[in-house]
C-alpha cells in the first residue's frame, strides 16, 4: 500500500471517529461559506449594476444574461458534481490515490464541452433572443426589450467564453470536497469575491462612479469613500464604463483568481506527497466513462432545471412586462441566495455518504443524510420567516433611490408577492436538495434526473404556461405559484427515493473482488420506484 494509500485511509477512520454532527459540521460549514460565496459573486453584480442609473433594466440584462449563460454551462457543472462521488468514496475505502485522476478527466471533460457545446452556443446566443422576443409589443416597450436583450447578450458571452474557468474549477474542487478539504475552496471562493468586487468598481461605473443616495451613516460614507478611490484609479487607468458588460468582466477575472488559488494548492508538494495530485493527468478513457455514466443524468437535470427557469423568468413572469422581470430577478436572486447554503449541506452530505459507502457502511450514510436534512430544514425554514417578514426592505435594496416613485412601488409590490410565494416552499427544497445529495454520493444519480426533467416540464412550464393562458388575473404570482408546485411535487418524489433504500447496495470502488463499479440504477429501473 503506497504512503498516501495509507495516509487516506487513516484520516478516513479518524474522521469516522468524530460525533456525526461534527464530522458533517467540519465540512458543511466551509462549504456553505464557499456556496454562498459563489451566489454572493451574482448578488454583487445585480446589485452593483443597479446602481448604473435609475432605469431598472440593468438588473433585468443582469439576469437574463447570466440565466442564458448557466444553461449551457450548468449541464457540465452538474456532470462534474459526481467527482465528489468518486473521490469520497475512494477517500472512504483507503485508495485516495485514484481520486486525483478523476479531477483531471473532469478538466477534460470540461475542455471537450466548451469547445463543442459553450463556444457554439454563445456564437448563435443574439438569434436565440431576436427568436424568442415578443414582436407585438409597443414601440416604446419593445426598443426597451431590445435595448436589454442587447445588454444581456453581452454579459452572457463574455461569461460563456470565461466558462472553461468555470468548469475546471468545478472539477478541481469537486476533489477538495470529496477529500473533506472544503477550506480551500472557501478561502479560494473569498479571493475571487474580493477579486470582482474591487474590479466592477472600476468596470462597471469608470470614472464617473455609481448613482448614490444622500445618506451620512457611518456605512454610506464607507461606500462613498470606496467608490471615490475606484472612480479616481479608474479614471487614472482611462477604464471607461462598461456598465453590465464590466459587470461580467470582472466575474470571469475573479473566477480565474479563484481557480488560481485552488490550482496552486491541488498541485503543491503537500497535497502531491499526500495524494498524488499530480499523477492521473492524462486523458483516460476508462474515468471520463466513469463521469459520465454517473454524471450524464445530474448534467440533465442542472442543464434541464436552467432551462425551465430560465423559461419562467425570461418568458412566463417577463411576459407582463419590464417591472415584473425586474421584481422577478430580485425575488429569484434572494431565493438563490437562500438555497445555496443546503446546495452547500448537500455538497458536504454528498462527501460524507460518498465516504461512508466506501467503508461499506450504507448505515451510517443513512444517519448522516438524515442529519443533514435536518440542518438543511431548519436553515432554510428561517429562511422562508425572513422572506415573509422582511420582504418590503429585502425588495427595496435593489431599487435605485432615484427611480421614479410609482415604478419603485411596483416593483416592490411584485417583489414581496414573489418572496412570499418563495417561502412557501422553502423547507421542501431542503428535502429536495439534501437528499438529492445523499443520492448523488451513493452513486444514485438517474432516478433523480429522470424525475426533475419530466416534474420541471409538467409542472413550471406546463403550469406557467397555464397560468398566463388561462388565469391572466394572477400576473405573474400565477407562474410563482407553480414553481412553487413544482418544488414540492420533486420533493416528495427524492423523499421516496431514499426511504425505498435502492441506493445502498450500489458500489463504486474498485479492488480485487470488484475489478470495477457495480452497475448502478438505470434509468429503466426508475419504473420499480415512484413513478
Amino acid at each position: 500500500m503506497s504512503h498516501a494509500t495509507e495516509t487516506t485511509s487513516s484520516q478516513a477512520v479518524a474522521a469516522s471517529q468524530r460525533s456525526p454532527l461534527m464530522e458533517l459540521l467540519a465540512i458543511a460549514i466551509p462549504t456553505v461559506a464557499t456556496m454562498t460565496s459563489y451566489t454572493l459573486m451574482t448578488f454583487v453584480d445585480k446589485l452593483m449594476v443597479s446602481r448604473i442609473g435609475p432605469d431598472p433594466v440593468y438588473v433585468g440584462a443582469q439576469g437574463n444574461g447570466g440565466i442564458t449563460s448557466w444553461v449551457a454551462v450548468s449541464i457540465v457543472f452538474g456532470a462534474l458534481t459526481v467527482v465528489n462521488t468518486f473521490v469520497s468514496q475512494n477517500f472512504g475505502a483507503g485508495r485516495a490515490d485514484r481520486a486525483p485522476a478523476y479531477a483531471w478527466n473532469g478538466v477534460w471533460l470540461a475542455i471537450v464541452a466548451w469547445m463543442v457545446l459553450i463556444l457554439p452556443y454563445a456564437a448563435v446566443l443574439p438569434m436565440v433572443y431576436a427568436a424568442v422576443r415578443d414582436t407585438s409589443l409597443p414601440p416604446e416597450a419593445l426598443a426597451d426589450v431590445i435595448r436589454r436583450d442587447k445588454m444581456a447578450v453581452s454579459f452572457a458571452q463574455i461569461l460563456l467564453v470565461g466558462s472553461i474557468i468555470t468548469m475546471a474549477r468545478q472539477a478541481i474542487g469537486q476533489f477538495f470536497y470529496g477529500m473533506h478539504k472544503p477550506t480551500i475552496m472557501l478561502v479560494a471562493g473569498v479571493a475571487g469575491n474580493i477579486t470582482n468586487f474591487a474590479l466592477n468598481s472600476m468596470l462597471i461605473y469608470g470614472a464617473a462612479g455609481p448613482t448614490r443616495g444622500t445618506g451620512t451613516g457611518m456605512l454610506d460614507a464607507a461606500i462613498n469613500w470606496w467608490f471615490a478611490g475606484a472612480s479616481s484609479m479608474a479614471a487614472t487607468l482611462h477604464i471607461p464604463a462598461l456598465g453590465v458588460t464590466g459587470a461580467a468582466i470582472g466575474t470571469v477575472l475573479g473566477t480565474v483568481i479563484e481557480f488560481a488559488v485552488m490550482l496552486v494548492v491541488f498541485l503543491s508538494p503537500k497535497y502531491n506527497a499526500k495524494f498524488a495530485t499530480r499523477t492521473g493527468w492524462r486523458p483516460s478513457w476508462q474515468h471520463l466513462k466513469d463521469i459520465f455514466r454517473l454524471g450524464w443524468a445530474p448534467g440533465l437535470m442542472f442543464g434541464n432545471e436552467m432551462v425551465c427557469w430560465g423559461l419562467f423568468m425570461v418568458y412566463f413572469v417577463g411576459h407582463f412586462g419590464a417591472q415584473h422581470s425586474t421584481a422577478g430577478f430580485i425575488a429569484h436572486q434572494w431565493m438563490s441566495l437562500s438555497f445555496m447554503p443546503s446546495v452547500g449541506i448537500s455538497v458536504a452530505v454528498t462527501a460524507v455518504v460518498g465516504k461512508c459507502m466506501g467503508m461499506g457502511r450504507p448505515d451510517l450514510a443513512a444517519q448522516r443524510a438524515r442529519l443533514g436534512l435536518g440542518l438543511s430544514m431548519a436553515y432554510m425554514g428561517t429562511c422562508a420567516l425572513c422572506f415573509i417578514l422582511f420582504r418590503h426592505w429585502l425588495v427595496g435594496v435593489f431599487i435605485d433611490p432615484q427611480t421614479a416613485p410609482e415604478v419603485a412601488a411596483e416593483v416592490l409590490r411584485l417583489g414581496s408577492s414573489f418572496l412570499i410565494l418563495t417561502a412557501v416552499f422553502q423547507v421542501f427544497d431542503a428535502i429536495a436538495m439534501t437528499l438529492s445529495g445523499a443520492l448523488r454520493g451513493a452513486g444514485d444519480t438517474t432516478y433523480v434526473g429522470v424525475v426533475t426533467v419530466i416534474s420541471s416540464w409538467l409542472v413550471i412550464v406546463g403550469g406557467g404556461w397555464v397560468a398566463i393562458h388561462y388565469f391572466p388575473q394572477f400576473e405573474s404570482a400565477g407562474p410563482w405559484a407553480a414553481a412553487a408546485l413544482y418544488i414540492i411535487t420533486l420533493s416528495a418524489f427524492i423523499l421516496a427515493r431514499f426511504l425505498a433504500g435502492k441506493w445502498k447496495s450500489i458500489r463504486l470502488v474498485r479492488d480485487d473482488k470488484h475489478p470495477g463499479p457495480e452497475p448502478q440504477v438505470t434509468a429503466g429501473s426508475v419504473a420499480d420506484g415512484v413513478l
